[in-house]
């Protein structure tokens, strides 16, 4: 351990840690942006300076170490003074279009600006070349972009995918895919993890709402949404709910009164991909048992973003991958089929709209294998964010909304269904179906020892296990 003393206050810390994670143990604030705990620090910014007795110049808390004996002022006159010019050679070079902007009111740089005290753009000059690339799943705007690099380490060390990169040098840096080429056409798993943990709107999810409202106003279109697991968990943190709280009934309200015709529960599909991956696995296994020819282990398939990048990364494993769709194009399909056969539809009526926890749905439902004689089994995606715009641009108190409930009976489904949404879920799920139908009982809680690849990362260690 170290002691050091921060704003007067002695403190222990220790030995090896920064300034600011030193300061952040103790509850004092320090503010920042490029940092990003435990994924990314990179200094590059600059807000967290802080002024420690004895050296020249201001110091960057992330990266500088704290020692034994430091003294430091994190809130002096020349740190408070320092980190307002920051703020504004950044705002200089950034439009300021916030009431436009996606990210207006969950935006980290304007949010920096009331922490700083900043009330106005003083400086003023030449501006970034922009560009707008606009993706299935993922919208750039490189004038939005403060070159903290973020999206750099979470898409290049944490998924390992490499699609983006920081570009040329100078003033014209640009953070995206090399040779200034369209995301669309790169190695991207579109899996949205960028659009995450970028402080601005420079990457979002494309916009699916559009579509949704106008389908919404046709009334030649019946239109059905469905929801996955996950949203159900996290749709009430957009209304101040604490992360994790579970609000099925109010959401199911709230689509009613938007006024979707029918509001489904992805869980119904989910219940087939786990008889149909676990009637596919007992194929495989008794064909290898019997001396033919088995691709195994069996992958899952209901991820677009692991499908995409098998296929750009490891093209020799395509035939481990279980021939399912993923839960939510087979609710689609079945909507436009069955359920518009019994409801007197057309398949061309009919208009699907699927809320899902992950960009890459986006990019899914344009792929022409989903669909039929050139009808898409999903005609649009909304993730989490899009439908709490949604309900609040129709004036609606979530909060106070009655619990309300699916439509049958595409909205009926099993507890299996439920940990879709947790990590190892489809494994799991389909394993336990798999062992009761050999069976004929069910598997015990603690029977399952298994272990689930987690996060694109990790789809290495799995093609080398298969190899």
């Amino acid at each position: 351990m170290i002691h050091l003393t921060i704003n007067g206050k002695a403190i222990e810390a220790p030995d090896g840690v920064t300034i600011l994670e030193a300061a952040r143990l103790y509850n004092i604030g320090i503010p920042s942006l490029c940092h990003l705990k435990d994924i990314h620090t990179y200094g590059s910014c600059r807000i967290c300076v802080v002024e420690v007795e004895g050296m020249k110049n201001l110091a960057a808390s992330c990266i500088v170490k704290a020692k034994e004996g430091m003294v430091v002022h994190t809130h002096s006159p020349k740190v408070r003074a320092a980190r307002k010019v920051l703020y504004e050679l950044l705002l200089s070079d950034h439009p300021k279009d916030c009431l436009n902007c996606t990210r207006n009111q969950n935006c980290e740089l304007q949010e920096l600006g009331y922490t700083l005290g900043v009330t106005e753009s003083r400086l003023s000059g030449e501006m970034s070349p922009a560009k707008v690339d606009v993706s299935p799943s993922i919208t750039r705007d490189t004038s939005k972009c403060v070159l903290c690099r973020r999206c750099v380490t979470v898409c290049n060390r944490i998924q390992e995918v490499g699609a983006i990169g920081a570009q040329n040098r100078g003033f014209a840096t640009v953070v995206g895919p090399a040779m200034g080429l369209p995301l669309d056409s790169t190695a991207c798993a579109m899996c949205g993890q960028c659009t995450v943990v970028c402080p601005t709107g420079a990457l979002t999810e494309t916009d699916g709402l559009s579509k949704v409202w106008a389908a919404l106003e046709n009334p030649a279109k019946r239109v059905v949404v469905q929801v996955a697991p996950a949203v159900r968990a996290a749709l009430g943190e957009e209304f101040g709910l604490p992360a994790g709280t579970l609000v099925t009934g109010k959401m199911a309200s709230a689509l009613h009164e938007i006024g979707f015709d029918d509001v489904f529960d992805t869980d119904f599909a989910a219940d087939l991909t786990i008889i149909e991956e676990g009637t596919e696995l007992l194929g495989r296994l008794s064909a290898a048992l019997t001396g033919g020819e088995a691709a195994l282990p069996m992958l899952t398939s209901c991820s677009p973003g692991w499908i995409k990048h098998i296929e750009h990364k490891y093209p020799a494993q395509l035939g481990h991958l279980s021939s399912c769709k993923s839960p939510h194009t087979m609710l689609g399909a079945l909507a436009k089929s069955f359920y518009a056969e019994k409801i007197g539809r057309k398949p061309e009526e009919m208009f699907v709209v699927s809320v899902m926890p992950c960009t890459a749905k986006k990019y899914e439902i344009q792929r022409p294998e989903m669909g039929q004689n050139g009808i898409p089994d999903v005609d649009a995606v909304l993730t989490t964010r899009e439908l709490a715009r949604m309900i609040k641009a129709s004036g609606i108190d979530f909060l106070n909304l009655p619990e309300g409930g699916f439509d049958r009976p595409l909205g009926l489904s099993t507890g299996a269904a439920d940990i879709f949404g947790v990590t190892g879920g489809v494994m799991e799920a389909a394993l336990r179906t798999v062992y009761e139908l050999v069976t004929g009982r069910e598997l015990p809680f603690d029977g399952l020892h298994v272990t689930p690849i987690v996060g694109l990362e990790q789809v290495k260690t799995a093609s080398l296990t298969i190899e």
